[in-house]
C-alpha cells in the first residue's frame, strides 16, 4: 500500500513540474536592465553617540525606557554607519512638515533614476509603465506623478502608486510589472520603491512601537525592467518566477500596524510574534514557489523523506524533521532585512548558512531596514563581493504588513561585478564581528553630557544597563 501511495505522489509531482513548465514558457518574459540604490550624503550618517543624542530628546523617555531602547539598539544587528533624515538630525523629528517629506522623497528618488537612464542607455521617454511603492507617505500628486512631470515622460504611461503594503511591495511592484508585460509588447517599465522616514518617527513610550526608531533608516531603490527580446543580451537578470501569500488572521494582521498609542503619538507597532508570522508566511509561500524552481528529484526526496518520518520516525527523541535544500536550484538569496531575529529565523528555519545569510546581515548593518526597497541593497552586496555568476539563480523574500510575504527568483544572465551603492566600503565587509558594540561610547556620552536630559545622578555607570 505504502509502495502505492509514494508512486502517485511521484506521478502527481511530475504532472505538476510539466504545468508549470508549461505555464511559464506561455508567459512573455520580464528581464531586469539595471538597478540603482540610493545612498544619502554623508552629513546624515547615524552613529551611536549621535543616536543616544536623538533617543534622549524625547522626554518621554523614563529610565526604563531609555535602558530598553539603548539595549535593543546595540543588538540590533545595526552599524554606525546607517543614514536618517535630514529633519531628524537637524532635531525636528517631532514636527515635521510635508517640505521635510517631499525633500527625503525627492532626493531617494530622483538621484537614483538620473543614475539609472544614464547607465541603462534607457531614455525617460521611453518608458511605458510605471510603478512606485511606499507605505507611510502618499502624497498629492502622487509620486508617480511627479516623476512623470520631471521628466516629461510620454502622456500614455501607465502609472501606478503602491501604498500600505510595507517592506515587501517592491516585489508586488515587480509581479505588477510582470502582468502588464503580457498584454503589453515591447515595453519598458520602471519600478521606484522609497519609504520615508521623515515623517514617521516614534514620540512615545510604548516598546513595541519604539523598535520602529531603532530598525528604519532612509533609503530607496530604482529599477529598469522590459520585455523586449532585442534588449535580452543587455539584461543583468531575467524573472523566474513569483509567488504571492497574504496571511489574514489576526495575529498576522496586527503584528505590524501603524497605529496610534494611548498617549497620541502615530507609529508602527512591531509585535513579538513578527518572527513566527514571517516564518509560517514564508513556509506556505514556499509550498508554492520551490516546485516551480528546484530539480523534481529534490522535490521527490523531500516527499518521501518527509513520509518516512512521519509514519516511522515521529515519535523518536532525537529524529529531526527532514529539511528541504533549497541550495539545489538557488544559489544565492536576498532576505529581507526586517531585523536580526528575522535574518536568524530565515538561517534556522531553512538550513541556510552564514555565507548565505551575509548579504542580509551585511545591508541591515550598513544602511539598516530601508522597507520595500532594502533586498536591492542585498542584491548590490552580492553584486559588489563579485558572487553572481551567469546562470545563477537568486531568491528574493520579501515581508509586510498585512501580513504579506512576497517571493521571486531571477536568473543571472552575465557575470556581474558591479561596486555600485557599496563601492566605498565592500573591503570593509563582513567586519570581525556582525554586531558592533557600541554600549561605552553610549554611556561615556550619557554620563558625561546628558544630565540636562534625564536625571541618572541616583544610578551607578556600571548597573544602568545590568541584565
Amino acid at each position: 500500500m505504502e509502495i502505492f501511495l509514494v508512486a502517485a505522489i511521484i506521478w502527481l509531482l511530475f504532472l505538476c513540474m510539466l504545468y508549470e513548465s508549461l505555464y511559464r514558457k506561455s508567459h512573455k518574459t520580464c528581464y531586469l536592465l539595471g538597478y540603482q540604490c540610493y545612498k544619502a550624503p554623508d552629513d546624515l550618517k547615524l552613529s551611536a553617540g549621535t543616536a543616544a543624542k536623538i533617543a534622549l530628546r524625547n522626554r518621554n523617555l523614563g529610565l526604563e525606557e531609555y535602558r530598553f531602547m539603548v539595549r535593543t539598539m546595540v543588538r540590533s544587528g545595526i552599524g554606525e554607519e546607517t543614514y536618517i533624515p535630514r529633519n531628524i538630525m537637524e532635531g525636528r523629528e517631532m514636527s515635521p512638515t510635508l517640505q521635510d517629506s517631499l525633500d527625503e522623497m525627492t532626493e531617494a528618488t530622483f538621484s537614483n533614476l538620473d543614475s539609472l537612464f544614464a547607465r541603462s542607455a534607457v531614455s525617460p521617454c521611453q518608458i511605458d509603465i510605471l510603478v512606485t511603492t511606499g507605505s507611510l507617505f502618499a502624497p498629492v500628486p502622487s509620486l508617480s506623478s511627479r516623476i512623470v512631470n520631471h521628466y516629461g515622460m510620454k502622456e500614455g504611461i501607465k502609472c501606478f502608486s503602491l501604498t500600505g503594503m510595507g517592506c515587501s511591495s517592491s516585489v508586488i511592484a515587480v509581479d505588477l510589472v510582470r502582468q502588464l508585460f503580457n498584454t503589453h509588447p515591447n515595453s519598458f517599465a520602471v519600478v521606484v520603491a522609497v519609504e520615508l522616514t521623515a515623517p514617521n518617527w516614534y514620540g512615545g513610550t510604548d516598546r513595541s512601537m519604539m523598535l520602529s526608531n531603532i530598525l528604519f533608516r532612509a533609503g530607496g531603490s530604482s529599477l529598469i525592467l522590459t520585455n523586449h527580446p532585442s534588449w535580452k543580451d543587455r539584461a543583468i537578470l531575467k524573472l523566474d518566477a513569483v509567488v504571492r501569500n497574504h496571511v489574514s488572521d489576526n495575529e498576522a494582521y496586527e503584528c505590524a500596524i501603524h497605529v496610534e498609542d494611548n498617549q497620541g503619538y502615530v507609529g508602527a507597532r512591531l509585535t513579538k510574534a513578527l518572527p513566527t508570522i514571517a516564518m509560517r508566511a514564508l513556509e506556505g509561500n514556499l509550498r508554492v514557489l520551490l516546485p516551480k524552481v528546484l530539480p523534481l528529484w529534490e522535490i521527490l526526496r523531500f516527499v518521501v523523506a518527509s513520509y518516512y518520518w512521519k509514519t516511522r520516525m515521529m515519535g523518536e527523541k532525537d529524529a529531526k524533521s527532514p529539511v528541504i535544500d533549497m541550495k539545489t536550484g538557488i544559489q544565492h538569496f536576498c532576505m529581507h532585512t526586517g531585523g536580526r531575529a528575522v535574518i536568524d529565523g530565515f538561517e534556522k528555519s531553512f538550513g541556510l548558512g552564514e555565507y548565505d545569510m551575509e548579504p542580509s546581515r551585511m545591508s541591515l548593518h550598513r544602511f539598516g531596514n530601508t522597507s520595500c526597497s532594502s533586498l536591492w541593497y542585498v542584491l548590490g552586496y552580492m553584486e559588489a563581493k563579485k558572487r553572481l555568476k551567469r546562470g545563477d539563480r537568486i531568491m528574493m523574500v520579501g515581508l509586510g504588513a498585512g501580513f504579506l510575504c512576497n517571493t521571486c527568483v531571477w536568473t543571472v544572465m552575465r557575470d556581474l561585478e558591479d561596486v555600485n551603492v557599496w563601492g566605498d566600503c565592500i573591503d570593509r565587509y563582513p567586519p570581525g564581528t556582525l554586531v558592533v558594540n557600541r554600549m561605552d561610547e553610549i554611556l561615556d556620552w550619557i554620563f558625561d553630557d546628558c544630565m540636562s536630559f534625564i536625571n541618572f545622578q541616583d544610578y551607578d555607570r556600571t548597573t544602568l544597563f545590568a541584565r
